[in-house]
């Protein structure tokens, strides 16, 4: 047989009802509110009662008004035409936002606080909503470390030399040691990195300064500061590498100068970071 509309749900379906406590009085209050009598069956010892006004019954609201007196001894009970209570699902996509009460997300408020790591978001995958975890979003950047130099440290000239970085700010995955950033099982991916470094020359001229970025003890990225302040520059300088697990990152640098056989790399000690190395992992 064909339908007009959503396919009856082949179910019983009953009707909420509302029994009262009777006492000598021809008023009562109903739990939920109707908009007139006709929205109620009042049945009274058994007796279907005539609704409207001059017969049995009216009602507006919660307010229930009987025409006569009930008596102690009475059995009186209401029954919700309009609140049916059905025992199947309603049909798919029948249900809209506007018939969903605020109610039934719990905890809908601003949380004032970061979130738990077992608090779930929901996402969108394709159409598909699906809950994630706010501590596998959490761990999307990560890792993540800065560190910098706590002392100066001498650069020999006209050699490469590792910069050391022996203080960290933070090292979430404890992926930064021994001057080195280590690329941890299970975090290959695209990682910004960024550096400064404050070098001087007390009363020599600097004739060039040279960086060397390092994957695998094997220069990636340079760049020369030809002829920088007379005894003192700060160089700074931030890529993006695709990395492996395991591979390695290090901070070198080159200084010449024309009569000096070193210059130093200034520290800012444990408060500032006149020479720092960073990184983090890009969500991709």
């Amino acid at each position: 047989m064909a339908y007009i509309g959503n396919i009856p749900a082949e179910s019983y379906a009953s009707f909420e009802t509302e029994t009262f406590s009777v006492s000598a009085t021809a008023s009562y209050t109903l739990s939920h509110a109707v908009t007139n009598e006709n929205d109620i069956r009042l049945v009274i010892n058994g007796v279907v009662q005539q609704p409207g006004s001059g017969k049995a019954y009216t009602a507006s609201n919660t307010t229930l008004t009987l025409t006569s007196a009930t008596v102690s001894g009475d059995v009186m009970y209401a029954v919700y035409l309009g609140r049916a209570l059905q025992t199947v699902n309603p049909p798919n996509a029948s249900v809209g936002s506007a018939q969903i009460a605020d109610s039934l997300i719990s905890g809908k408020t601003a949380l004032g606080a970061t979130p738990a790591d077992t608090d779930e978001l929901l996402i969108s995958d394709a159409g598909t909503l699906k809950r994630v975890d706010y501590s596998y979003l959490k761990s999307a950047n990560t890792p993540a470390f800065l560190a910098f130099n706590g002392s100066a440290q001498t650069l020999s000239h006209n050699t490469s030399t590792k910069i050391v970085f022996d203080l960290e700010k933070f090292d979430t995955d404890n992926a930064f040691a021994s001057n080195t950033f280590t690329v941890p099982s299970g975090k290959a991916g695209k990682y910004l990195f960024s550096w400064g470094v404050n070098y001087f020359n007390a009363g020599v001229q600097i004739t060039a300064a040279l960086y060397n970025l390092k994957v695998n003890n094997s220069t990636f990225v340079e760049g020369w500061q030809d002829k920088p302040a007379y005894t003192e520059d700060y160089k700074l300088g931030s890529t993006i590498l695709d990395l492996s697990a395991g591979n390695t990152v290090d901070l070198y640098y080159y200084i010449t100068t024309g009569n000096s056989s070193s210059s130093t790399i200034r520290s800012g000690g444990t408060s500032s970071y006149h020479t720092f190395f960073s990184g983090y992992k890009l969500i991709t």
